[in-house]
């Protein structure tokens, strides 16, 4: 073990920023990061065993007990639920003999839960040893298993190849792309390096003018302009760093997954525009454990790129340099928020920092930095091939361009679609042919359920903001059970634990669900329900904690009529008895009562 952490170690240059790598490298090695190797790791990079320790607890997939051989993860997001994962739930217990979080006696198979993959288009959906198996069934489960058992490689039991690059010998997956719409912006004509050369040829701040003047917000749905993002890091002293986010972790949202596969170039050029723009030497894309399938390809295109002289020294022979390099994340949703996603590239917990300063100012090493998604970054090589003019005549006033948007649930169309900011809600649903729809989930459970009255609302920063996520509900569905409990065990699950609030009341929120959806609620519960989630927006210190109470308070908005139907309507004898029993509601849900005797 000690000499091959150390070759580990050296491989990854013996700095603690690369941690992530390392740790992931040893999980993969070892099948878990065994206490020997936290104080081995911690002696090779001359840091704290404690350093070491709580980034290795901090995330998902890594573990301190070995896993299976055949580590099975099975996304139970919402949406798998909604396509049967329970019948493959059923089915991979019952031909293993164990259940959801153990493993087999000889150490072969052993079986977790995760959250969404991104491949929300293609559930039931599933991870082996990091290798991607898509539409599983009772079948599909029957054979795999069988594999398994007779010790085949993970890769060959992939038979059947998805569409594009996702057939190429350097992914071989299972994954489709289902792009349903292209528009003319992300998923139009392209041509590898045009955009770069023409912005080589321009001042820096000029290009930057240019993303001003399309009015390009960030496609991760804060929404925050593009082009001032750039200009206030420009404006910063000393060495600058140029990030991408694609740990595109909100449940319900693919969109990214398919830019990666098959524009990958589109991504790094942006990139690269970004860092000549800023006046940025370095770039890294941080990318989601759940798309390491895509890992080696990616890195083959970073190689192309630098062979045609599009990246690395001089490029294009402009004198200008830049390279990119990929970071591994290793499950976390809250790494998605462009703070924690800075502390886990730095090999830390990804927990939120405080504001200001903002990454612009003080972000990877300390250093200005900028951070955008894949699709921003995408759209900002149309935009200077373009022009900023041509961009904006795209879209509503608000927010210009286009908008990929993530479709999946309960429709016969699920998939990307390329589509202009502006359309309504009902016009998305023809379009992807649903009928008898209950509720549409916009921009993932961080964001709003929108009932059928309002379906005449529009997919616009100004109206229904969206990183992309859009989860189409029947009616056949239990809005509460299926949907709202799915998403509080999520954020539940997913709470860095860092402030009080989050960490506390999305699991007292949790309760109350589940109290309500066996019979148990009263309705003062709704009340409470509404209360705490306004202590959560006020309090919680990133966006992600600010929003995760918004599964129950948009369904408690928009489709009351669900909840007081399940809930008892008490006719109380006094106020004491009002209070007493709020009081012992609050108690069986582990909250201290708002109302005390």
């Amino acid at each position: 073990m000690e000499e091959k952490i150390n070759r580990i170690i050296e491989s990854n240059g013996k700095s603690p920023d690369r941690l992530m790598d390392i740790l992931l490298s040893v999980q993969n090695e070892f099948r878990c990061v065994p206490e020997k190797a936290v104080s081995l790791i911690a002696s090779g990079l001359g840091i704290s065993e404690a350093d070491v320790s709580q980034t290795r607890t901090f995330y998902h997939f890594f573990s301190a007990e070995p896993v299976g051989k055949y580590a099975v993860y099975l996304n139970n997001a919402a949406v798998s639920g909604m396509m049967g994962l329970a019948e493959v739930v059923d089915e991979f217990e019952k031909l293993t003999g164990i259940k959801f979080g153990e493993k087999t006696a000889d150490g072969l198979i052993s079986l977790h839960y995760t959250a969404c993959m991104g491949m929300s288009d293609q559930e039931p959906a599933g991870l082996i040893n990091s290798t991607v198996f898509t539409g599983l069934n009772r079948e599909k489960v029957r054979k795999i298993v069988s594999d398994m058992k007779e010790g085949k490689p993970v890769e060959s039991m992939v038979t059947e190849y998805g569409d594009g690059n996702n057939a190429h010998p350097l992914v071989k997956s299972m994954v489709k792309n289902n792009i349903r719409k292209a528009g003319p912006v992300c998923l139009g004509d392209y041509e590898a390096g045009k955009s770069l050369s023409k912005a080589l040829s321009m001042n820096p701040k000029d290009v930057i003018s240019e993303i001003q003047e399309s009015n390009l917000r960030g496609r991760g749905g804060a929404g925050f302009p593009t082009g001032l993002k750039w200009l206030f890091c420009s404006q910063e002293s000393g060495d600058r760093y140029v990030l991408c986010n694609a740990d595109e972790g909100e449940p319900g949202t693919f969109k990214d997954r398919v830019l990666m596969t098959e524009r990958a170039k589109m991504m790094f050029e942006g990139m690269t525009i970004a860092g000549w723009a800023i006046g940025s030497k370095e770039g890294i894309v941080y990318l989601r454990y759940e798309y390491n399938y895509l890992l080696r390809f990616l890195n083959s295109i970073l190689d192309e790129l630098r062979e045609k002289n599009m990246l690395g020294e001089n490029i294009m022979g402009k004198g200008f340099s830049f390279d990119i390099r990929i970071q591994s994340g290793a499950g976390a949703y809250v790494c998605g928020e462009e703070s924690a996603l800075i502390e886990s590239t730095e090999g830390k917990r990804g927990e939120p920092r405080n504001r200001p300063p903002f990454p612009t100012q003080s972000g990877y090493n300390e250093k200005p930095t900028i951070i955008n998604n894949v699709e921003t970054f995408c759209s900002a090589v149309k935009i200077v091939e373009n022009g900023g003019e041509w961009y904006r005549k795209m879209g509503t006033e608000e927010s210009a361009g286009t908008k990929l948007l993530s479709i999946s649930g309960d429709c016969k169309k699920p998939g990307v679609y390329e589509v202009e900011w502006g359309m309504t809600i009902k016009e998305m649903l023809d379009m992807v042919e649903a009928s008898d729809v209950q509720a549409v989930q916009v921009a993932g459970p961080s964001g709003v359920c929108v009932p059928p009255s309002q379906f005449n609302r529009r997919i616009a920063i100004e109206d229904l903001p969206t990183g992309g996520s859009m989860i189409v509900i029947g009616k056949q569905r239990d809005l509460i059970k299926d949907i709202v409990l799915n998403f509080m065990e999520f954020f539940e699950d997913e709470s860095c634990g860092s402030c009080i609030t989050c960490r506390s009341f999305n699991m007292i929120l949790r309760r109350q669900v589940e109290k309500i959806v066996e019979g148990r609620g009263i309705k003062p519960d709704l009340v409470n329900m509404v209360q705490w989630g306004e202590i959560m927006r006020n309090t919680s210190r990133c966006g992600l904690g600010q929003t995760s109470a918004n599964p129950v308070s948009s369904t408690i908005a928009n489709f009351r009529e669900l909840y007081e139907s399940r809930v008892k309507d008490v006719d109380f004898q006094s106020d004491f008895d009002m209070k007493k029993a709020i009081a012992e509601s609050c108690k069986a849900v582990g909250r201290p009562p708002i109302v005390h005797e």
